[in-house]
């Protein structure tokens, strides 16, 4: 009698053991889980779903040192965003980040960085083969252009500047001279309705603190807003 206790005395304590082990991996995965939504949380701006400029600028260089000549820099800067605001309040302002961050996001696909740099300023970096460019470019333009419908049924017309920069044209794979040249192309073209693909003369033209010198936000002491 005493070793059939014994017996079953182990098996008791093997099964608690393994159901110890058990509750601690199903804890350890519950935590790591938690964990990699909350570090996702801190990648990803809370309203466009984009990356955050930190994390967006890692990847960005990741895929442009990987993928080479085969990438494109595309910048992307709302068009009378103030105007948006001021007019229809900031509530509507923030659904149009989202609707652009939603778009954007759509457009970019998985395998691209999609950022938001601040305010109504985007980047994004990915792989846009020579023969489809043009189009490309101009497929996020026609999105950037499609009215924005809010939660209580106003319609509020939006537009975006778009300029792009690539390594073939311009012969360097670093991402804030590929930036300053889309930036400076996006600029040329502001306004106009069609995305500017920079050229080597864009990335001559003077920066403050990598970005295009004059624009808006960039004060005359050399430091960018």
């Amino acid at each position: 009698m005493d070793s059939v206790l014994h017996h079953r005395g182990r098996i008791g304590s093997r099964t608690l053991l393994v159901t110890t082990a058990a509750v601690s991996l199903t804890g350890w995965a519950v935590h790591s889980i938690t964990l990699h939504k909350r570090l996702a949380a801190t990648r990803k701006d809370p309203l466009t779903g984009l990356l955050r400029r930190d994390a967006y600028t890692a990847r960005a260089r990741r895929l442009l040192s990987r993928h080479g000549d085969g990438m494109a820099v595309v910048m992307v800067d709302a068009d009378r965003f103030k105007q948006i605001n001021d007019t229809a309040g900031h509530p509507a302002g923030d659904a149009v980040l989202a609707a652009f961050g939603a778009r954007i996001t759509a457009w970019a696909g998985p395998r691209a960085a999609a950022g938001r740099l601040g305010g109504d300023e985007f980047a994004v970096v990915l792989e846009l083969p020579a023969d489809r460019r043009a189009q490309r470019l101009e497929q996020l333009v026609r999105m950037l252009h499609t009215p924005v419908t809010l939660d209580d049924g106003r319609t509020v017309a939006v537009a975006a500047s778009v300029g792009a920069a690539t390594p073939d044209i311009l012969g360097t794979h670093d991402l804030t001279a590929l930036q300053r040249a889309a930036d400076t192309a996006l600029y040329d073209g502001k306004h106009s309705g069609h995305a500017h693909l920079a050229t080597v003369a864009h990335a001559t033209v003077p920066s403050v603190n990598g970005r295009r010198a004059g624009r808006p936000g960039t004060a005359v002491w050399g430091r960018a807003a």
